[in-house]
């Protein structure tokens, strides 16, 4: 787990060419242990390629990036894990390749030299990498199918440059950072962000999931994006629920035992769900006697407090157990630290407590995490998705079965059938009569052009107002459900909680891993009968609840009152009404944010005169970041 970054320079009298040591600089908290620089001049201009490193596997110097081929012909920058590196190392030795060291850096880089792109779908693990072909004239950026590792990019009148995160890309890029627009509109009116290429900084991009791009040294032209791997969601066959629950129990347990390989202490984040508590579970049923550390957020005396569920799972495996119990005041804090560690806007203070959990881990002395995170994409998780799966059984004429769905999924705590309802009339609207209905719900809640923003300023600058709808691919009839969980993994919803745990357990040089996102999990499960996935009663993660009898206590598999990862935001803000006037004030270096009238809202928020939405937060962290982050990036 480490930072990279790098250019490719046309011309070296160029003007403000890159400066790598002042990238690395911003990314020294990504990898504390050792850093390295490369540059290679050659008759097209100048490849300079840096990287900081956590040492997670192969402590020694033979980890050293930027690594080459002893023969010079290639380089490779890489930040990640590939954990069955053990078995593609003795594949590729069998194939007559021999290794200076035990990284998986090396494992990969001569996987990229047999196999070129098509190593790719080969690996376990989550990857950035950009590696070069100085033979033939090749620069080519990767990443792992689901985003979990970040790869920001950006074009230059003097070339191309690339690093982890979006600051040191904007130092490479050596020009003022200018707002995005579309993106600044869309998160602050409709919530949405991380969703598509775009970033917060004009020009600069992020090479999206499971897709490399590939730039012609000689000529300059960088190519369009090409997906390696795209989700599946076609079924396959007919299998028996119970043999399905085999295979899946295997395909966890196994992915878990890969995701245990490293050489520095490892702990587990314990929410108290299903999804984490499984992940404990299942480290303690792999290595009874190992030693287990878990790092939780207890929101002592809130009803989102999830503490009973973790002090269970702790005593159950016998973890020593390391909680952190947050104040209002100390998210005052901390918030622009963490505002500056995650580089854009996010979306709640859920992320705070995450942050919290991370900075916990490291004080105790551990480097690596396993994580629950993108179960609920891939099992079937959250509320169920309840006009998707109808949409199904209409595809295929079951319409009894559908209304039958309905009622039954609505009997589960937080749901109601009138929700169910209006899900399943919006998926069975396409085009205009999708937005009609959406404009409808949003002018209820005066949302759909607040005045808090100048929607005439926006419009000369060619934003688009309306909220930015992803459709899934199109997908076999009756498989709706399945489509909608690809989107949600791979573009909507996963990348963005996937930027979250990534900015946040680097803040503090902890490797958080997630060993639900593997390729052999995800095309599993994408490609099971879809009530497998949610079940006829409305039974989320049905199947997997099914796999992971014996090895989680029913109590908890049987769970009907998960709350999800929450933090009292409401307690947390009205404790913070006065200090977050002024950060709302700062507004108004923002030509089209209306300050005052977001202060109103705000305040009719904390006082209960109107509900209490996500809103208040986003007017907060759009706010800091603009002074704090953006500003500074302004004056590159």
């Amino acid at each position: 787990m480490c930072g990279i970054a790098g250019y490719s320079l046309r011309d070296r009298s160029t003007p403000g060419a890159p400066d790598l040591d002042a990238a690395l600089r911003r990314l020294s908290h990504r990898g504390p242990d050792d850093n390295g620089i490369e540059r290679r001049v050659s008759p097209w201009g100048e490849v300079g390629l840096g990287h900081t490193r956590l040492s997670i596997i192969d402590l020694s110097a033979a980890g050293h990036q930027p690594m080459l081929t002893p023969d010079g012909r290639a380089a490779l920058v890489f930040n990640g894990e590939i954990y069955n590196y053990r078995e593609l190392r003795s594949e590729l030795t069998r194939a007559g390749h021999s290794f200076a060291g035990e990284s998986d850096t090396e494992v990969l880089l001569h996987a990229w030299l047999k196999w070129g792109s098509n190593c790719l779908q080969r690996l376990i693990g989550m990857f950035a990498f950009v590696i070069v072909d100085f033979d033939k004239g090749t620069l080519t950026l990767a990443r792992d199918a689901f985003g979990i590792k970040p790869l920001f990019f950006a074009q230059a009148s003097w070339g191309l440059c690339f690093a982890s995160e979006l600051p040191a890309c904007v130092a490479l890029r050596s020009e003022s950072a200018a707002l995005d627009h579309q993106r600044a509109h869309d998160y602050l009116v409709h919530g949405d962000y991380d969703s598509n290429e775009r970033t917060f900084v004009e020009g600069v991009r992020q090479l999206a999931p499971g897709t490399l791009q590939v730039l012609d040294l000689q000529t300059g032209r960088l190519g369009e994006a090409t997906r390696w791997w795209s989700p599946d969601v076609r079924q396959s066959g007919k299998p028996r629920f119970e043999d399905a629950a085999d295979q899946l129990r295997h395909l966890f347990l196994e992915s878990i035992r890969l995701h245990l390989r490293s050489d520095v202490p490892l702990g587990a984040a314990l929410s108290g769900g299903i999804d984490s508590s499984s992940v404990v579970y299942a480290m303690r049923h792999l290595e009874p006697d190992a030693p287990l550390h878990t790092f939780s957020f207890v929101a002592r005396g809130s009803v989102v407090s999830e503490e009973n569920w973790i002090n269970a799972v702790n005593a159950n495996v016998h973890a020593t157990a390391h909680q952190v119990i947050v104040e209002p005041h100390e998210m005052a804090r901390d918030l622009d630290d963490m505002i500056v560690a995650q580089g854009e806007p996010f979306g709640s203070t859920s992320i705070y407590a995450q942050y919290r959990v991370f900075k916990l881990a490291r004080e105790a002395g551990v480097t690596v995490t396993l994580d629950g995170q993108g179960a609920d994409e891939l099992l079937g998780g959250y509320f169920g998705y309840p006009g998707h799966r109808v949409r199904s059984l209409l595809d295929g004429g079951h319409l009894l079965s559908a209304w039958s769905f309905l009622r039954q999924w609505s009997r589960w705590p937080g749901r109601e059938l009138a929700g169910g309802i209006h899900a399943s009339i919006a998926q069975c609207m396409q085009g205009p009569l999708y937005e009609s209905l959406r404009k409808l719900k949003l002018r209820k809640t005066q949302a759909l052009h607040p005045d808090w923003i100048d929607v005439d300023q926006l419009a000369e600058r060619g934003v688009r107002l309306a909220f930015p709808r992803q459709i899934p691919d199109p997908c076999p009839r009756g498989r709706r459900l399945a489509a909608e969980l690809a989107l949600s993994a791979t573009r909507r919803g996963l990348p963005a909680l996937l930027r979250h745990a990534d900015r946040n357990s680097m803040r503090f040089s902890v490797e958080s891993r997630v060993p639900f996102l593997t390729l052999q999990m995800a095309s599993f499960m994408l490609a099971l009968p879809e009530d497998f996935l949610v079940s006829q009663s409305g039974r989320t993660k049905h199947l997997f609840r099914a796999a992971m009898r014996g090895i989680v206590p029913d109590a908890i598999l049987e769970r009907r009152d998960k709350i999800g990862f929450a933090t009292p935001e409401k307690d947390w803000l009205q404790a913070l009404e006065r200090t977050a006037h002024e950060w709302i004030r700062e507004a108004q270096f923002v030509p089209f944010l209306r300050p005052e009238l977001m202060i109103e809202r705000f305040d009719a928020m904390m006082a209960g005169r109107i509900a209490f939405s996500w809103q208040a937060w986003r007017w907060i962290n759009f706010c800091r970041w603009y002074t704090r982050v953006l500003q500074p990036l302004t004056s590159i």
